[in-house]
């Protein structure tokens, strides 16, 4: 019973990049039904698109597009992470301040969210299971061999 009860209580960090893995391709998935929804209807959202960086609401629902269909699939492939985060999280902190303002807390709960799991990714980076860490070990064999 005491192995079990330690256990369920103790940090396991070997399980901690299939955590990131599954982290990444759930948020990169989430976010890409979004974006794939707004491709979809882009003719009847770009005149009416909210423009909360003053660009033109036809420009800002290309700047999110690129956000949500493709930084979210760098995030599912775990290429680029760091970076591919930044622009979901100014998407998300737009969102949540400027586009959702007037809304109660529940309507605005959503980007709050996504922006908690971004902030993770950028935290903790891609994990082992990706691109970048493919690539980071192809650099450090390459400058060995010299």
């Amino acid at each position: 019973m005491r192995e079990l009860v330690l256990k369920l209580v103790t940090s396991d960090s070997k399980h901690f990049d299939g955590a990131i893995l599954f982290l990444r391709l759930f948020v990169g998935c989430m976010m890409l039904t979004h974006g794939m929804a707004k491709l979809f209807s882009f003719s009847a959202l770009a005149n009416t698109f909210p423009d909360p960086l003053g660009v033109g609401p036809t420009f800002s629902l290309v700047l999110i597009l690129l956000a949500e269909v493709g930084c979210s699939c760098l995030l599912i492939l775990g290429l680029l992470t760091r970076l591919a985060v930044l622009p979901l999280m100014f998407g998300m902190l737009m969102a949540f301040f400027v586009i959702h303002r007037t809304e109660p807390f529940t309507g605005r709960e959503l980007p709050l969210l996504y922006l908690g799991m971004y902030v993770t990714l950028l935290w903790c980076g891609a994990g082992k299971y990706a691109l970048d860490e493919w690539i980071r070990r192809k650099i450090i064999r390459r400058s060995q061999v010299r």
